[in-house]
């Protein structure tokens, strides 16, 4: 007898896969010096300290990021410049951002609403940072034909 799969399932299996080797490349130290680099300066430090769930939070964004950018690579690989590549994923990224910005609102300690404009920017420009890296690192992979 022999088991029947889907096609929904290979396309998950193969895309989990890829997903596992593109985060070989990525250390749990510069998703740290991220972190800091781009929160550490502001009132929002107070409450990293207090509660490391927000850390965590940006680990998850960074990411999710990080696979979303690798994820679309394909695209640059096969001749589509990087801005027009990142509008194809717009809606993803632009989730992103508004969950990591809404996640930090929530749980932060209440001085973010002063600065919520610039918090709003700050967590733009982490998601697009990582959104890159990972884009460059999977068109490196297929580049080299490791996808």
């Amino acid at each position: 007898m022999t088991v029947i799969t889907t096609f929904k399932e290979k396309r998950r299996e193969k895309q989990i896969k890829y997903e596992r080797s593109v985060l070989r490349d990525l250390s749990i130290q510069t998703l740290k010096e991220r972190v800091k680099q781009y929160f550490g300066s502001t009132r929002i430090s107070s409450a990293f300290i207090i509660n490391t769930g927000m850390e965590e939070a940006c680990y998850d964004v960074a990411l999710e990021a990080y696979l979303l950018g690798a994820k679309f690579s394909k695209f640059g690989y096969y001749g589509e410049d990087i801005e027009s590549v990142r509008m194809r994923c717009y809606k993803e990224e632009k989730h992103l951002v508004d969950t990591l910005f809404n996640f930090l609102l929530y749980w932060g300690n209440g001085e973010e609403g002063v600065m919520s404009e610039s918090l709003y920017y700050l967590c733009e420009q982490y998601v697009q940072v990582w959104w890159r890296e990972g884009y460059e690192k999977g068109y490196r992979r297929y580049k080299l034909r490791l996808h």
